[in-house]
């Protein structure tokens, strides 16, 4: 699965890249890098384009050693996961976007699929996962493109549990709240994680199949609203609405936390999700 996990995300993090360059005049800046402690990425970020403001595509394949602290909080969820005094050694593999585009009226989205192994000391695999999902956070709701996002992703989840769509958007919606202010971060999608109740390679179709739904979900709504007129005052507000995303990401996120806590983590990579600008204006 290692194997198979890599090919994947390196070739849907090529094709996302090729399609939207198409979209913005703009290049991406493709950076390659290796981490000490074990494993390599590549993170392509597009900042200040013709449509996007800021537009990044990272994978990673790791591996090393995870500190104990790290692998008690996945636990809770994993009980065979054996805790001593000593770092567990792991491996994982996938790929993140964040988009945000220039335009108010065109949503930033998020995407994240990965797969996450802990092995015995003779390196066989102790437990495994799949996590991921794809959700929108739109300064502007426009009611159909909301609706065109979900029936996009429940088509893709459909094809394997009919149950995968009604309770993944659900955790999306509980994932995605930003506790300290009361408020939704957008207007969801799906998410998972410590997905494992199913053969490896059935749930690997799956997590490919929601990963390609990406293109088809948001392209459309991009392209419909990517040119729309705007106000100065509804460009203020999207600038406040990303505030809000910021906050999410650096005080809530499991997977920012988790990155900042791996040694060896590439800080520049892990925070490419992060809004070009932002706004915070006092009691807004």
């Amino acid at each position: 699965m290692r194997s198979r996990m890599e090919t994947f995300v390196k070739e849907l993090q090529h094709e996302l890249i090729e399609r939207l360059e198409e979209i913005d005049s703009h290049k991406f800046r493709i950076d390659s890098w290796t981490r000490s402690e074990g494993g390599s990425g590549i993170s392509a970020v597009l900042q200040d384009g013709s449509v996007f403001e800021k537009a990044g595509i990272n994978i990673s394949v790791v591996y090393g050693s995870l500190p104990p602290a790290a692998a008690q909080k996945m636990r809770a969820d994993h009980k065979n996961i054996v805790i001593g005094d000593q770092p567990l050694p792991f491996f994982a593999a996938g790929i993140s976007l964040v988009l945000h585009p220039k335009n108010p009226m065109a949503p930033t989205v998020h995407l994240n699929y990965r797969y996450f192994e802990l092995t015995d000391k003779d390196g066989n695999p102790a437990t495994w996962w799949f996590g991921g999902g794809t959700d929108l956070t739109p300064a502007y709701l426009f009611d159909e493109d909301a609706i065109h996002f979900h029936r996009t992703l429940k088509e893709a989840c459909d094809k394997h549990n009919k149950r995968y769509y009604p309770d993944f958007k659900k955790w999306c919606d509980k994932y995605f709240f930003i506790s300290h202010r009361g408020e939704s971060r957008g207007i969801g999608g799906i998410f998972f994680d410590d997905l494992d109740d199913k053969d490896q390679n059935e749930l690997f179709e799956f997590v490919k199949d929601a990963a390609n739904a990406f293109l088809p979900s948001y392209i459309p709504i991009l392209l419909k609203r990517k040119d729309a007129p705007f106000t100065p005052e509804e460009k203020d507000f999207q600038q406040i609405r990303r505030g809000r995303y910021v906050e999410f990401n650096l005080v809530l996120d499991r997977g920012t936390q988790f990155g900042l806590q791996t040694p060896g983590s590439r800080t520049e990579s892990i925070l490419m999700s992060l809004p070009l600008t932002a706004k915070w204006e006092y009691m807004h």
